[in-house]
């Protein structure tokens, strides 16, 4: 641990919420597997990036690395870019999702 660390009971706590998070993420991937639809599969998945960027954050606490902070950072972008180009792909021409 850094310096910078949080206190050990801070750390359990944020270690804690993080392995709720993971829980979640777990729970939402039968919504990526069994659908019904396209749309429905691509919310759960940018769900599951989004929670995986809170995860990182706060590891990113817990252990007081800020360089997870900065994979966070660079994953969430990763995640929305993925969500938008998956969005243009299944709209038909001139449609809406």
């Amino acid at each position: 641990m850094s310096a910078a660390s949080a206190s050990p009971l801070v750390a359990d706590a944020l270690l804690g919420a993080a392995g709720a998070f993971v829980a979640l993420a777990i729970v939402v991937l039968y919504r990526v597997v069994t659908g019904p639809t396209m749309q429905d599969r691509v919310i759960a998945v940018n769900v599951i990036g989004s929670n995986t960027v809170v995860i990182l954050a706060l590891i990113a606490a817990a252990f007081g690395e800020p360089g997870y902070l900065d994979v966070a950072l660079v994953y969430a972008l990763l995640n929305f870019l993925m969500s938008i180009a998956i969005s243009k792909f299944t709209v038909e021409r001139g449609g809406v999702i």
